[in-house]
């Protein structure tokens, strides 16, 4: 499942909306770092960014993933981010393993600069970030979710994700409503390595976003080399700016 909170606010129905959808994974945007709980249920913290209540968080399911690393990255800057949020971080991921299979995953957070930048500028974020997930992966299953704030003219960035060796996939309706009538998919996700099933719009909660819930079966991938014993850990590295 993937959620941006509307700058935390929607973080008090993420219990309820939990118990109700009971997924293996979590990724949030516009979370404060500092003041998202260690758990959510049954689902733990994997890692959070904490510069601003913008912030990427990563939950999973113990009892399926085990959370190795993460890493933070700011991804190349917007104006807005220049004036208003130098450092913002807009890309978060966690080294998964399942442990029913012993395959390794890379899931990820993300979330672009708003509709104040260009598209051109998302989709070099959306470049850089693939980029960095590749780095990381190994060859890994991969799922990258969020709002991409790309609500329109998509044939670009399409062409882009699947030159990278990614699939983009929508949900099965609308994520943000503008009014009643005039609706668009902001939140998404990028793939590798996975069956997409099914990428459901959950009902509207306490966001202007809608929450998307994505069904995916792991495909046979090369194992990255893991740690006999991996240690926890409760925060990312912090990687890149560019």
């Amino acid at each position: 499942m993937s959620y941006n909170l509307r700058r935390h606010a929607a973080t008090a129905e993420l219990l309820e909306l939990i118990e109700r959808y009971p997924v293996d994974a979590l990724t949030l945007q516009e979370g404060d770092g500092v003041r998202m709980p260690t758990e959510i249920g049954d689902l733990r913290l994997a890692s959070a960014t904490y510069k601003s209540e913008l912030g990427l968080a990563i939950y999973y399911r113990p009892s399926r993933f085990t959370a190795l690393d993460s890493h933070a990255f700011a991804l190349r800057r917007a104006m807005h981010d220049r004036m208003l949020l130098p450092g913002i971080e807009r890309l978060l991921t966690t080294h998964l393993v399942d442990t029913e299979t012993g395959q390794d995953v890379q899931l990820a957070s993300f979330h672009a600069s708003p509709l104040s930048a260009t598209n051109l500028l998302r989709r070099r974020q959306i470049r850089s970030a693939l980029t960095h997930l590749s780095d990381l992966s190994h060859g890994a299953a991969t799922l990258m979710a969020g709002d991409f704030n790309y609500p329109i003219l998509r044939n670009k960035l399409i062409k882009q994700v699947e030159s990278a060796g990614y699939s983009l996939s929508l949900s099965d309706g609308p994520t943000y409503f503008y009014t009643k009538s005039i609706a668009y998919h902001f939140d998404f996700l990028t793939s590798k390595g996975l069956d997409i099933q099914l990428v459901e719009t959950l009902p509207q909660g306490l966001s202007d976003h809608r929450p998307i819930m994505v069904t995916a079966e792991l495909l046979q991938r090369a194992k990255l080399q893991s740690p006999a014993e991996p240690a926890t850990h409760t925060g990312p590295i912090f990687d890149e700016v560019e």
